[in-house]
């Protein structure tokens, strides 16, 4: 557990821990306002991010910022990360034992920035974040409380650019989350 931005940036830095350290060129440790209220969580990288050391930088961040832009969320106001900090090769879904060694990772940050919603991203970023009962098809949508956190599972942006039929309910989804942020 790490007290401080830079102490958790530099614990990360050469990270061997899991076989996803293999193929990356950069880790994708997150990034946004530190001290946002709204936070994302995705899966993983995926070969721009890992290029460029930013999660949500591809198609299905593009799809993101134009969601933003839409509902009127900043995106340098919130704070964005993923499951795992490396990409998993041809962007297959993180195996468990990858995403258990990055959770703690994500743990800290959560503890760092404390926000009061977070997004959560697909079924990875679901079961991982809240537990391997949830499915995302179900959950989507619903608020979940935790720990005086508020969760909004809703469908990954990389899922709206296989399926148009899920921009609907992404747009929803994040619609209720920008009323609950100018609410509090």
């Amino acid at each position: 557990m790490y007290n401080n931005w830079e102490e958790l940036e530099k614990s990360i830095i050469n990270c061997k821990e899991c076989k996803l350290c293999q193929n990356r060129t950069n880790i994708v440790f997150g990034n946004g306002n530190k001290e946002a209220d709204l936070m994302f969580i995705g899966e993983g990288p995926g070969a721009d991010e890992d290029k460029q050391g930013l999660p949500f930088v591809g198609k299905a961040g593009k799809l993101m910022n134009e969601a933003f832009k839409g509902l009127g969320i900043k995106r340098e106001e919130t704070y964005i990360a993923n499951i795992v900090k490396c990409r998993p090769p041809q962007n297959r879904v993180p195996e468990q034992d990858e995403a258990q060694t990055c959770l703690n990772y994500l743990r800290n940050q959560v503890i760092l920035v404390r926000p009061k919603i977070i997004v959560l991203l697909g079924s990875t970023a679901l079961k991982n974040v809240l537990g391997k009962e949830y499915a995302i098809t179900s959950a989507r949508g619903k608020w979940i409380e935790k720990k005086g956190i508020k969760y909004m599972p809703t469908w990954h942006p990389a899922a709206l650019l296989r399926d148009e039929n899920k921009k609907i309910e992404f747009w929803k989804d994040l619609k209720e989350v920008a009323n609950n942020l100018k609410k509090m």
